[in-house]
């Protein structure tokens, strides 16, 4: 291969690899910059806040109620044992009870009584289904668009393809006490976009002695990011050293034949966390809201990542996904109580984001997307290391429910249906593909034009599939 004849610098094997790679965006006009393109449509929505339950949320227990599962409660499966991960026994009915809310009388179990509040503002999804019934390839599905490590995430996508609102922040964020499942950073990963886009991990973890407390009591700020600010250096001079390092970037650049996307990531990361050392101090502390809305959220982490997650789209960043906890939490194996407890740290807190979007009005704009990986089984699971009887439910990938409001979604109805159990969806399935695609949309994004060429392919969320959920949208 040879170089053009104004570059001087000899060609390196990483020179090499990457202009046989070829890798570069397929949309005219997008260099991987933070700003925005040009929308394929009109957006319903600019934000997305993305509330995630890791572990496998039962749709029986929460908002797919099934009476065909107490008539039955005990007797086997009709057609026969089910292959799921775990051996699995007879039918078994959900032990909370269901209750109607709102004008459209939605039927939302004992779990959730704060997100019932708000059933008119809500689509549920009964019928989505993934592909696998592992945690790990079904939480890179529901984040990537492919059960495998090394796929863009969604808020990778829509930051590339949408830039961000407020360049002294990271256009996308993600909210964890600690490191959700054994998957980890891939499933917030930029992958092959350019790395600016990659998602922020902060660990909004709250100390046990407040976990009763409400969220922004004895907070302080510089705890959440312990390395937001510089003891050593004043701006002045910290920004003196920026203005250095990117004068010989540029010169290189200036310098190469063909543009470094990695050198002009770093670049744009080091603008960012710069800048953030003016603003984030200031988004994360939740002390300067009313104790009304301290109280709104309630306690515990949960509330806090919800109520961060409110303030950053405020703020301009354009998604925000808030998972539960480290691991699988939501994974009720052995005993679905434990439902109980998760779900009493998430209910106050996801109604908490509905109205308070509303109350600031950010709800139009802003997208709010709750679920999990996959759903779990009307079964009881059977095995254990003494091969009891257990309380518990299996993983299931075959229909679950997801809740989506605002940002242009109509609210207070259902979409879809799983079967008189609710296994398996089997009225207007959709597929995880299907629903990236709807969210694309609402955001004004073709789902099929969002495409960046890596490896001689034009790779997109959707991969090859995907079709628009129009009957959700307002």
């Amino acid at each position: 291969m040879k170089l053009p004849h104004h570059s001087r610098r000899p060609l390196t094997r990483r020179d090499a690899l990457c202009r046989m790679g070829a890798a570069g965006p397929e949309i005219a006009g997008q260099d991987g910059a933070l700003d925005a393109r040009k929308l394929d449509h009109p957006a319903r929505a600019r934000h997305v806040i993305f509330l995630f339950m890791n572990g496998g949320l039962s749709q029986v227990d929460s908002f797919d109620p099934k009476p065909m599962l107490d008539k039955y409660h005990g007797q086997p499966l009709p057609g026969g044992s089910i292959a799921t991960e775990r051996k699995t026994g007879a039918l078994m009915r959900s032990p909370f009870t269901f209750k109607k809310y709102g004008r459209c009388g939605m039927d939302v179990s004992e779990l959730f009584p704060y997100v019932g509040e708000c059933a008119d503002d809500i689509c549920w999804i009964r019928s989505v289904c993934t592909d696998i019934p592992n945690h790990e390839p079904s939480m890179l599905m529901m984040n990537t668009g492919h059960t495998q490590v090394g796929r863009p995430s969604l808020g990778s996508w829509l930051t590339y393809g949408l830039g961000t609102g407020n360049k002294n922040l990271p256009g996308y964020v993600v909210l964890c006490p600690e490191v959700p499942t054994t998957v980890g950073p891939p499933l917030w990963n930029s992958a092959f976009l350019p790395a600016t886009h990659q998602g922020t991990y902060i660990p909004d973890k709250v100390e046990k002695q407040d976990e009763k407390n409400l969220v922004g009591k004895d907070f302080d700020p510089k705890k959440l990011i312990s390395y937001i600010s510089n003891e050593k250096f004043t701006l002045t001079e910290q920004r003196r050293e920026l203005d250095l390092l990117q004068s010989l970037n540029r010169l290189q650049m200036e310098r190469d034949a063909a543009p470094d996307p990695q050198l002009e990531a770093t670049i744009q990361s080091m603008e960012v966390a710069y800048r953030m050392q003016t603003e984030a101090p200031d988004v994360f502390d939740v002390r300067k809201e009313s104790e009304a809305t301290l109280k709104l959220y309630g306690p515990g982490s949960t509330a806090r990542g919800c109520l961060t997650a409110v303030r950053l789209v405020q703020r301009g960043v354009r998604m925000v996904q808030v998972y539960y906890g480290k691991g699988d939490p939501w994974d009720a194996h052995a005993d679905i109580q434990a439902h109980r407890k998760n779900a009493r740290d998430s209910d106050q807190p996801f109604a908490a984001v509905i109205k308070d979007l509303k109350s600031r009005g950010l709800l139009k704009d802003t997208l709010v997307v709750c679920g999990s990986e996959f759903g779990r089984t009307p079964v009881m699971e059977v095995g254990g290391a003494a091969g009891m009887t257990q309380n518990g439910r299996d993983h299931n990938p075959f229909g679950f429910t997801m809740w989506l409001a605002g940002g242009g979604v109509k609210g207070g109805t259902i979409y879809g249906a799983t079967d008189d159990f609710g296994f398996k969806a089997i009225e207007k399935p959709v597929h995880v593909h299907d629903l990236h695609a709807t969210i694309l949309y609402l955001l004004g994004i073709d789902h099929t034009k969002l495409t960046y060429r890596y490896s001689g392919r034009d790779f997109r969320l959707t991969d090859v599939s995907g079709n628009v959920i129009h009957d959700i949208i307002a």
